[in-house]
């Protein structure tokens, strides 16, 4: 479980977010930052029952300011990325706590690379249909909702802006969100809460990875 403790520290430091106030209570962030990777672990548990993982990368609580015009220190969040074994399988999993309800779950292609979002561009020219049916289906819309992303206003250099499939190709992320209330992230249910819903995911992943590691006519792009 994640104690409410966890939740009333990020609480306290966004009210307090400098220096002073978080090396007075140094030691108290090191105790809960302990719980929540524990917890990170336990996640990385249930997900290797299904699936394969080959690391977990928890996020520092330190700000980088150096270009950024929020000087506060301090993230008021903790996070974690779960990330799956490349390069057969593709996507990857995220898990954010922070109070107010702000919490949430995050999962799929947030930064392709530039060849792989011109290879899924070039599937959903050739055939939308079964993306649209993984991403559709009711089962699947009842845990993650509607595919989000930043996208172009117009069509990719080299793609018919009046393509069937524009919605689709002109997006430059591929990502779901499910957001978590602070009930919930207390809650003895939530590590299973997070594992169904990363498991629910898994068909859209499937598909991703197969297009991912293969050219246009099917071909294996890493085997042999």
């Amino acid at each position: 479980m994640i104690s409410k403790k966890v939740l009333n520290f990020l609480k306290a430091l966004e009210k307090n977010n400098n220096r002073d106030w978080f090396n007075d209570n140094k030691k108290e962030f090191k105790t809960l930052e302990t719980e929540v990777k524990e917890f990170y672990n336990a996640i990385n548990q249930k997900l290797s029952i299904h699936d394969e993982i080959d690391k977990v990368k928890a996020f520092r609580i330190y700000r980088d300011v150096r270009f950024s015009k929020n000087k506060q220190p301090y993230k008021t969040n903790f996070g974690a990325s779960f990330h799956r074994v490349k390069p057969r399988l593709r996507g990857g999993y995220y898990f954010h706590i922070q109070p107010n309800n702000q919490s949430f779950l995050a999962t799929g292609f947030w930064a392709p690379e530039k060849e792989d979002l011109l290879r899924i561009r070039k599937e959903f020219e050739m055939d939308d249909q079964e993306i649209r049916e993984i991403i559709n289906n009711k089962a699947f819309k009842s845990v993650w909702g509607e595919l989000e992303g930043e996208e172009l206003k117009t069509a990719p250099k080299g793609f018919d802006k009046e393509h069937h499939a524009i919605d689709l190709i002109r997006k430059k992320q591929f990502v779901f969100t499910k957001k978590l209330t602070d009930k919930e992230i207390q809650s003895k249910e939530l590590i299973d809460i997070i594992d169904q819903s990363f498991k629910a995911i898994r068909p859209y992943f499937n598909y991703m990875s197969d297009v991912l590691t293969t050219d246009l006519n099917g071909v294996s792009l890493i085997d042999g």
